[in-house]
């Protein structure tokens, strides 16, 4: 296994994906990040962050790659997301929503490992704005 390299660009865009209630884009990151990395060293520690387990990536219904939290069972063997991804019309935010796990059911010789939810509709954000 490769050794866990700690960069100063890593510890804050990990520090930004963890502080945040919503997914967020590589744009959302890049502008967040201001001149402290370029747009290539953010993909990279991207990429590095999803395979040691500690952000996942989630593609909205836009086909927008946006990247959250992992929860603590994942490592860099295996995520478990197999959670609902709201994804709002209004304000285009991606949510996490950990308690909502959809019944799955599937014909006879069917085995499914993983899975990808996502929900388009109005986030509470956005609703409480249009009343």
């Amino acid at each position: 296994m490769k050794q866990v390299r700690n960069t100063h660009a890593k510890t804050e865009i990990l520090n930004l994906i963890n502080g945040s209630d919503i997914a967020l884009t590589h744009s959302d990151i890049q502008k967040k990040l201001g001149d402290l990395c370029n747009r290539v060293t953010i993909y990279r520690v991207l990429e590095r962050l999803e395979n040691e387990g500690a952000v996942h990536k989630i593609v909205n219904i836009d086909g927008v790659v946006n990247f959250a939290k992992c929860s603590g069972k994942c490592t860099h063997e295996q995520h478990f997301h197999n959670h609902v991804h709201f994804n709002c019309k209004e304000c285009h935010s991606v949510t996490c929503i950990e308690n909502a796990i959809p019944e799955i059911s599937l014909p006879e010789h069917f085995i499914a490992q993983e899975y990808n939810f996502i929900i388009s509709g109005i986030c509470p954000k956005c609703v409480s704005v249009a009343l």
